[in-house]
């Protein structure tokens, strides 16, 4: 059985984030039953690289939160270094993509892309 808590108490994501994550499920016929899946892997410039895509599958130790409609799926490792962040979407002049605003976070690369703790 997955764990199922507040958003706010372990990741955020802003409206902003949201509406790009749902245009871009529709665009690409993802089943409406999966959830967008966020982690962290071993990699990168500083140690840690955020990840991010669909997945229809949830594990006994995920941890499943909703906000707007929107199910995000964290596994416990990456939870671990995820608590606290909140999900953005910026599609201003520095360029457009999602921003991982990540308060753990020691140091990180210039693309944003990577971590350290």
């Amino acid at each position: 059985m997955s764990n199922q808590v507040g958003i706010q108490s372990e990741i955020d994501i802003t409206e902003k984030a949201i509406k790009q994550v749902k245009r871009i499920k529709e665009e690409n016929n993802i089943p409406e039953a999966h959830g967008l899946r966020v982690g962290v892997k071993g990699g990168g410039c500083s140690g840690l690289t955020y990840q991010m895509g669909f997945d229809g599958e949830v594990k006994d130790s995920d941890t499943v939160m909703e906000k707007d409609g929107l199910k995000i799926i964290v596994d416990g490792k990456s939870l671990f270094y995820l608590a606290g962040t909140v999900l953005d979407f910026s599609d201003g002049l520095n360029g457009k993509g999602f921003v991982f605003n990540n308060p753990n976070a020691t140091k990180t690369c210039g693309c944003g892309e990577s971590f350290g703790v």
